[in-house]
């Protein structure tokens, strides 16, 4: 591939972030960068965990979203008493030919918006594990594969204690980003208004699953050097020697983080990626993954402090692209 068609290309990914951004916009108000994110973790072929109080459009962004992206949603409610066939699917008696056949669960779709996830036991959420990392389903044996592209959005109240069941931190480590969906703004929430006193607005595709899944083909073709691969690498080594934690950053997590720079890259409309990139993607990547140690707590840290903390103490090496 060319450099100008690789331009071409990014600058077509750009594109299509500000028409994802313009449709979006027309039902949910306020949710320009969680949206971006959203993005960018379906052409990174990632997943993400939308944290935020009941009321605050979750669910009406995920749906939106996919709605303008073109691609086939399907939503469940996770509750206590949710089987892990219930996801997955099962096999069914057919009373005409006397033959067991399989039913597909909801989880055969593009976007599975899982909601209000951690109401459920842990065998429960642990039936997205396979399908979050390997994007395929065993049902009694057999093996399905899930239509691409294949992204879970899952939800969670992180103020409830009651009812409700921790994920376990191999399930965080398989979400791309965490994002915290906090209250908007006065202005915000006035336009808001604005908006649901009138007709809502009925939501056009402006993509395809043909072009997600070539746009998340040209991910691995964005430059990254081996000095941004160094500065990848020593985030997240430090985070694990960091006076304020009591576990830091898997390998896993370092490979996220390219992975999510590069895409940030794209929607840039840059076929190559900096150390702004990184970053800028950080905290969503990182946040998640790591967990404060309690006498940090009690001091009043916060995650989003000590990855700030580690951008300042981590030199970067500029690339002669950046």
């Amino acid at each position: 591939m060319t450099n100008a068609t690789s331009q071409q290309l990014a600058l077509r990914v750009q594109d299509l972030r500000r028409r994802t951004q313009a449709v979006v916009s027309q039902v949910v108000v306020g949710m320009e960068s969680t949206t971006d994110l959203l993005l960018m973790a379906l052409l990174g072929g990632g997943h993400v965990l939308l944290e935020g109080v009941p009321g605050t459009a979750k669910t009406t962004l995920c749906r939106t979203f996919s709605l303008a992206l073109g691609i086939h949603f399907e939503r469940v409610q996770f509750t206590p008493d949710l089987l892990p066939s219930d996801v997955t699917g099962t096999q069914v008696l057919d009373r005409q030919s006397s033959n067991f056949v399989l039913r597909k669960g909801p989880i055969f779709c593009q976007l599975l918006l899982a909601d209000e996830l951690n109401r459920a036991p842990a065998r429960t959420q642990s039936s997205l594990l396979e399908a979050m990392q390997e994007h395929q389903v065993t049902i009694e044996g057999k093996t399905l594969l899930l239509p691409e592209p294949f992204m879970v959005l899952a939800t969670q109240n992180p103020i409830e204690q009651e009812g409700v069941y921790r994920l376990p931190e191999a399930q965080l480590d398989r979400f791309l980003f965490r994002v915290q969906v906090g209250y908007p703004a006065r202005e915000q929430e006035v336009a808001m208004l604005d908006l649901h006193s009138r007709p809502t607005a009925k939501v056009s595709s402006i993509s395809s699953t043909e072009e997600i899944v070539g746009f998340q083909k040209l991910v691995d073709t964005v430059h990254c050097s081996q000095e941004l691969k160094g500065y990848i690498v020593d985030l997240v080594r430090r985070s694990r020697s960091h006076a304020d934690l009591a576990l830091g950053a898997s390998p896993r997590a370092a490979i996220y983080l390219m992975k999510a720079s590069k895409v940030h890259a794209l929607i840039q409309g840059r076929e190559f990626m900096t150390h702004a990139d990184i970053q800028a993607i950080v905290l969503p990547v990182l946040g998640h993954r790591l967990i404060m140690r309690a006498e940090s707590e009690m001091d009043g840290k916060s995650i989003s402090q000590v990855v700030q903390s580690l951008i300042e103490s981590v030199p970067v090496i500029l690339d002669a692209r950046a």
